[in-house]
């Protein structure tokens, strides 16, 4: 049963990876990026996510967090690697959905003190990257002040300490992109906080209320 189970999340959250895609391709300011990587990881991703899941990782409520942040976070990552862009027509949607995730998460588990701390540290980790972006543009774009907000709102909804690690972590994988030669433009950041929001959503450490409710 877990065997179909995980099948399912393959092809749904190819399906996810597609349609992200597809997104992009009919966007005003179109950003191909290419079809099977994106479907492929996406689904990858997904099965991860579903392991943890029956593995007991983490309470069913918290489900849709990862699955949602995975369908906007791999083709976001993608083509800010490929474009230096995040594109508006997924950063700006990537708000209410990623909301609706973790209003429901909420709602399903500790309650409404999850949406509220949530909703507050997507402000303060919005706010932060703004204040780096208007000291400092070449350091932080637009697009990852507008993707920002999203991401500390699943850091949040994790735990307050999920912050500080999310934006460690995020650090981090910048510093490794930009080992990579062939920056002409910077180096995108997108993909570190993109990264770090959905380590930090699969595996939520032993302090954070996801575990706590789990038990």
């Amino acid at each position: 049963m877990n065997g179909v189970l995980l099948i399912a999340f393959l092809i749904v959250g190819g399906g996810a990876g597609a349609f992200g895609r597809w997104v992009l391709r009919r966007a005003r300011s179109p950003a191909p990026v290419p079809a099977w990587p994106v479907a492929g990881i996406t689904g990858a991703l997904w099965v991860a996510a579903g392991w943890r899941w029956l593995g007991g990782g983490w309470p069913s409520w918290w489900l849709p967090v990862p699955l949602v942040l995975t369908a906007l976070a791999v083709p976001l990552a993608v083509v800010d690697l490929r474009h230096r862009r995040l594109p508006d027509v997924l950063t700006l949607p990537a708000y209410p959905l990623l909301g609706t995730a973790v209003v429901a998460a909420a709602l399903f588990g500790p309650g409404v003190g999850l949406a509220l701390r949530a909703l507050l540290a997507g402000l303060v980790f919005g706010c932060s990257h703004l204040l780096v972006h208007a000291l400092s543009r070449r350091s932080l774009g637009a697009g990852d002040v507008k993707l920002s907000g999203a991401v500390g709102g699943v850091l949040g909804a994790v735990g307050w300490p999920a912050m500080f690690v999310g934006a460690a972590i995020a650090g981090v994988i910048t510093v490794l992109l930009a080992v990579w030669p062939g920056w002409r433009d910077g180096v995108p950041h997108g993909p570190g906080l993109l990264g770090a929001a959905w380590l930090v959503s699969l595996f939520p450490g032993s302090g954070s209320e996801v575990i706590r409710w789990s038990t």
